[in-house]
């Protein structure tokens, strides 16, 4: 370390910096990693967040019966969370699945509103680089967002829901 206070504080700056890139790094490639059915991260939980992961099960097995492959669920960073992400031909898809027991509130897909679509696209740009690089050869894709509503056990697809 040097001696100059100054010069130590930029080392430990440039450390400092070098530690966090190296945690995003590890954090990124730890979420982007889709959770398995039998991990026992995927038991855990309140009754709710079981609801909600069943939800998107029943959603992937929907999408993949439609010819549409899942890619990546539940990705997760500050910005927000992307529930499911598929790729039908050349376009990326990120999916949010909402269920809803009744329409008292609006129903599943109104509760997509603003605030919620800008989180999925402020999630979609922070992961939408490493995508790219590991589907599309490092050329970012077309995307666009669909929303998968759940209610009544009766499932609907909104294909374009909303635009960056």
């Amino acid at each position: 370390m040097p001696t100059d206070p100054y010069a130590r504080a930029q080392e430990a700056q440039r450390l400092a910096w070098q530690r966090r890139q190296r945690t995003l790094r590890a954090s990124a490639r730890r979420l982007a990693r889709p959770t398995a059915p039998d991990e026992p991260s995927a038991k855990a939980g309140s009754p709710t967040q079981r609801q909600g992961r069943a939800a998107e099960a029943l959603a992937a097995r929907y999408l993949e019966a439609r010819g549409v492959p899942t890619l990546a669920r539940n990705l997760r960073c500050k910005a927000g969370e992307i529930d499911l992400i598929a790729r039908r031909g050349s376009v990326l898809i990120f999916i949010e699945v909402r269920q809803r027991r009744n329409q008292r509130y609006g129903g599943a897909a109104a509760s997509v509103n603003r605030v919620k679509q800008a989180r999925l696209v402020r999630a979609a740009r922070y992961f939408l680089p490493f995508l790219s690089r590991k589907y599309f050869a490092g050329r970012p894709p077309p995307c666009r967002f669909d929303v998968i509503s759940i209610e009544s056990g009766r499932i609907d697809w909104i294909q374009d829901a909303f635009r960056m």
